[in-house]
């Protein structure tokens, strides 16, 4: 009989989150994995789906990242 090995299928999860960053774009994405990190384990994956700027009196004043999040189910 052969040794069955350990299942190497894996569950993820995504999930939806924005960052918002004064500075850039960048700073919005790093701002929503850290905050997600807080209390989503084992992030994977971030995957940027939109990126646009809240506008007040004709000056960009915040840099907004929407991002996919994935993450892993504990087994």
């Amino acid at each position: 009989m052969a040794k069955q090995s350990k299942s190497t299928e894996s569950v993820y999860r995504v999930t939806e989150v924005i960052g918002t960053s004064a500075q850039s774009w960048e700073d919005a994405a790093k701002n929503a994995v850290k905050t997600a990190a807080g209390t989503l384990r084992d992030l994977r994956i971030a995957e940027v789906v939109k990126m646009d700027v809240r506008i007040e009196d004709g000056e960009v004043r915040e840099f907004r990242t929407r991002l996919q999040l994935s993450f892993k189910y504990e087994s």
